[in-house]
């Protein structure tokens, strides 16, 4: 991944990680690899992003780390954000993350990626004995995995827990 280990307490890592669009899902990890918190936002503009982001940020734990998948141009926004809190930016795609994460099979369409993503989602939050969810939208879903991903790639976890695999 290329994000180099900040040296400084290690236990108060974060990351955070952040499904891009004007529906934007993010989902904030701690240093143990699991799920601390999730949720959808809903940004009726570019304008309204870029005000709201930074009040995000400072709203959770500073993250370390910000993995963003998505537009480039909102991920800039967030990048910005994220360097004023002292994150270390990475910008992923989709076809990175999902083939560590998804079966071959669950990745026929688009819409199968989702609709995968949503349970494995579901997997993880409950793995992570995070707050169950009334429902869980896509961007919810695609960031929790991507933060996953995250984790994974910093050695925050040694492997996918058994819990997660797919089969």
């Amino acid at each position: 991944m290329n994000l180099p280990e900040t040296p400084v307490n290690v236990a108060a890592q974060h990351l955070l990680a952040v499904d891009l669009g004007l529906h934007t899902g993010l989902a904030l990890f701690g240093h143990d690899g699991r799920l601390k918190r999730y949720s959808s936002q809903h940004f009726g503009n570019r304008a309204h992003l870029k005000r709201a982001v930074l009040a995000l940020l400072h709203e959770m734990p500073a993250p370390s780390y910000l993995i963003v998948e998505g537009d480039r141009a909102m991920g800039e926004v967030w990048a910005k954000a994220a360097m004023r809190v002292g994150a270390v930016t990475r910008f992923v795609s989709a076809e990175t993350w999902r083939p560590s994460l998804l079966l071959p099979r669950e990745q026929h369409s688009g819409a199968d990626a989702k609709s995968h993503a949503l349970l494995l989602a579901r997997q993880v939050i409950a793995w992570s004995n995070a707050k169950a969810p009334t429902s869980l939208n896509n961007d919810a879903a695609e960031a929790i995995l991507i933060g996953l991903w995250g984790v994974l790639q910093l050695g925050w976890l040694s492997a996918l827990p058994a819990e997660l695999r797919r089969r």
